[in-house]
C-alpha cells in the first residue's frame, strides 16, 4: 500500500538531483531567460527539498505503526493469523500450480 508513495518520494529525489546536475551544467550558459528559469528551478528546489524530506518521514512513520499495528496483532491473534497465512500461502500455491 505504501509502495507507490516510497516510489514517488524515490522518484522525487532522482528527479531534485537531475534539475540540480541541470542547473549545474547551464551555470556556463548567459542569457536573461536561462538565468531567469535557472533562478526559478533552484527555488523550487530549496522549496520542494523539506517538503520532501517531510513526505518522506511522514511515510516512515506511518510504515512503522503499521508494522507494531500487524504485531500486536499477531502476538493477540496467533491462531487467525496462522490461519490466514496458510490460506494465502494454500491459494498461492494453487495460483502458482496451475501455470
Amino acid at each position: 500500500m505504501n509502495a507507490p508513495r516510497e516510489q514517488l518520494v524515490a522518484d522525487l529525489k532522482v528527479l531534485m538531483s537531475d534539475v540540480e546536475e541541470l542547473v549545474k551544467a547551464t551555470a556556463s550558459q548567459s542569457g536573461d531567460k536561462i538565468a531567469e528559469v535557472r533562478g526559478r528551478i533552484q527555488s523550487a528546489a530549496a522549496e520542494l527539498r523539506p517538503r520532501l524530506a517531510q513526505a518522506e518521514a511522514l511515510l516512515k512513520e506511518k510504515a512503522k505503526i503499521a508494522a507494531a499495528t500487524t504485531d500486536d496483532y499477531v502476538h493477540d491473534h496467533p491462531w487467525t493469523a496462522m490461519g490466514v497465512s496458510a490460506g494465502v500461502g494454500v491459494i498461492i500455491g494453487l495460483l502458482i500450480g496451475r501455470r
